[in-house]
Order: structure tokens, then C-alpha cells, then sequence
């Protein structure tokens, strides 16, 4: 086993939150690096997700955020934020939090994909956690990226990011096999919270 998969302690709480709905998520579109905002759906859930955070946590003081850059996950930041009474913008961003892109297949649904290039998408079947689409990446190459921002969180934090980076993060912390890590549903609205090498849904 590389070291980039050696299993990740993470020694503070985190809460990991998937950026609300967008209408391409609706639609099935891969949106890997397309920066797509949220819909109307997409900002009822990252209210959502503010209401079962404040069910968490006593108090905000010690808390770090920290989100991804592009749009859907900052927009998604802002509005837990304002709804927890913060300042909405007060906030870090990372750039290694963007979300698994999909090179070329970026704007397709995976049934067109499978249309269109059905060796390809047979071999991703196969792999999933190891397969790279054309001029993209794969989650072995997103857990690589996003190994060093967990290795120096400080403290309690609560990160908006992607479905993707969560999926790298259960791989990473050792909670999920990293072929099976790919596969999981990653809930919009809810909150993945990871404490002590478990993880569980808030």
C-alpha cells in the first residue's frame, strides 16, 4: 500500500458537508470542474445542513470552515453560515477541495457516456477508484490531493466541499475500502461526520 492510502487519523471532528442540489446534479450531468450553481432545491438543503450542524456542536467559536472553491460549495458555506447567525464570507478556501474532475466527460450523463464511449465506461465499471476519464482524474489522484489538507486540520471543522472528496475521505480514514468508497452515496443536506477513524450521517 502507497503511504497516500495509509490510514488517515484525523484527530478533531469533522463535519463534512456536500455542497447543495444543482440543476445538473438533477439532470445526472457529470460536473467535475464546471462550476454550476445551486438551485432553489440546492439552498433549501445547505439550510438544511445548518440546522443538524447547530444539533451538533455547542458553540462556533472553535470552529474552523473551510470549503472548496467553486461556486456551488462556497454559495452552499454561505447560506449554513448565515443561517447559524455568522458572517456569511468569514471562511477559508481551498483549492485542493475542488471537486474529482471529469475531464471530457464533463456536461454528459453517464448514459451518454456509456453511448458514446462504452469501452471506456466498461473499464471505469471495472475500477472506479483507479480509472482516469480522458484529460481528468481519478479518486486515487483526488485522495492524493486532499491528503494534506486533512493532515493539518487544527482543530473542529466544517468543511463544504464534493461528493467525490467524500468519498476520497472515507477511503482515506480507512472507514471504506477505497474500490467500495467510490461507489457510496454521498447525501446533499446531510452531514458526514468523522471522529476517530468512524464516520456516520447526521
Amino acid at each position: 500500500m502507497s503511504r497516500s492510502m495509509l490510514p488517515l487519523t484525523i484527530s478533531h471532528r469533522l463535519f463534512l458537508v456536500r455542497h447543495g442540489e444543482t440543476d445538473w446534479n438533477r439532470e445526472g450531468r457529470l460536473q467535475g470542474s464546471k462550476d454550476i450553481p445551486l438551485n432553489e432545491l440546492g439552498r433549501e438543503q445547505a439550510a438544511e445542513a445548518a440546522g443538524r450542524l447547530r444539533s451538533l456542536v455547542q458553540g462556533y467559536d472553535g470552529l474552523d470552515f473551510v470549503a472548496s472553491p467553486m461556486e456551488r460549495a462556497r454559495e452552499t458555506m454561505e447560506i449554513l453560515r448565515y443561517r447559524l447567525g455568522l458572517p456569511p464570507k468569514a471562511y477559508r478556501i481551498d483549492e485542493r477541495l475542488r471537486e474529482l474532475t471529469f475531464g471530457t466527460w464533463e456536461g454528459f450523463t453517464w448514459r451518454e457516456v456509456r453511448k458514446s464511449e462504452r469501452e471506456q465506461a466498461l473499464a471505469r465499471e471495472r475500477d472506479k477508484w483507479s480509472f482516469v476519464p480522458p484529460e481528468g482524474e481519478s479518486y486515487r489522484m483526488l485522495a492524493e490531493r486532499i491528503r494534506p489538507v486533512l493532515e493539518t486540520l487544527t482543530g473542529e471543522t466544517v468543511m463544504v466541499s464534493h461528493g467525490g472528496v467524500a468519498r476520497a475521505v472515507l477511503a482515506l480514514v480507512g472507514a471504506v475500502a477505497p474500490g467500495d468508497a467510490a461507489m457510496v452515496d454521498i447525501w446533499q443536506g446531510k452531514i458526514l461526520k468523522v471522529s476517530d477513524g468512524r464516520v456516520s450521517w447526521v
